[in-house]
């Protein structure tokens, strides 16, 4: 009777578990459905915060935008500092008020941001992957007590691997990946979703943790988000000099 009963549990289990597209599909529809995937820019203001220990040991002020897939300059200030990273597909730049210095991005630089895109949770629901990427079922997860989240995973030609946690009810918990140490040892990074708010039907998470070998060590907290405003295309592309820099982007 035990026998039987056992298979009839795992026929119905192999039945009912979900695919790779279903999971993603649901988790769309949480974050707007429509109206999320067709964001073509986004600007987001808030706090960048360093973190060592449990502990915030610096903090610094952001301002974030984003023309999708691959267009992206971020502005940080602490006090009366100032430092623009911008990136324009395979190009970028970079401003550091205090040097008073404007210079192209490095090889590692430029390989970070474009690996940045790939592990974002938008890159994965808006499907800028498809083409360079397989996606697929990986199976159910511990999560927060009691519950368990859904894992899929992003597979790339050449070999990079990035995967997805959803909650249930189709919520998106978090992005795991590995890169490598200056030492060639393995490093995972992951990154943590949390505080979703609707901003005009669209939701976003405000607070993004990243986690280093299961340490903290930063945190995205968003203070506000825009989407589908007007971006000059000039912004990304690298100033003659750094006169206008240093003056307050207003957007």
């Amino acid at each position: 009777m035990f026998f039987i009963a056992a298979i009839f549990v795992f026929t119905a289990t192999a039945q009912t578990k979900p695919d790779a597209q279903s999971i993603v599909a649901k988790a769309i529809q949480i974050m707007g459905g429509d109206r999320y995937l067709q964001v073509k820019t986004q600007i987001g203001r808030g706090r960048f915060s360093s973190v060592r220990e449990g502990s915030v040991v610096s903090s610094q002020t952001f301002i974030d935008i984003i023309d999708f897939p691959d267009k992206e300059r971020t502005e940080f200030r602490t006090g009366g500092s100032k430092t623009i990273q911008t990136n324009n597909g395979k190009t970028g730049w970079i401003f550091d008020s205090d040097a008073e210095s404007l210079r192209d991005q490095n090889a590692g630089q430029i390989e970070n941001f474009q690996r940045g895109i790939r592990v974002s949770l938008d890159n994965l629901l808006r499907g800028y992957w498809k083409g360079e990427a397989e996606l697929s079922y990986v199976g159910r997860r511990p999560a927060t007590l009691g519950k368990r989240n859904e894992a899929i995973k992003l597979t790339y030609n050449d070999g990079f691997v990035i995967e997805f946690e959803f909650a249930d009810d189709g919520t998106p918990a978090k992005a795991i990946y590995k890169r490598k140490a200056v030492d060639g040892s393995d490093v995972t990074e992951e990154d943590r979703y949390a505080q979703f708010i609707d901003v005009g039907g669209v939701k976003t998470p405000f607070i993004i943790d990243r986690y280093t070998n299961n340490a903290q060590n930063s945190r995205i907290n968003y203070e506000s988000v825009e989407f589908n405003k007007p971006i000059p295309e000039g912004i990304f592309s690298r100033p003659s000099d750094i006169k206008s820099l240093k003056k307050d982007l207003r957007i």
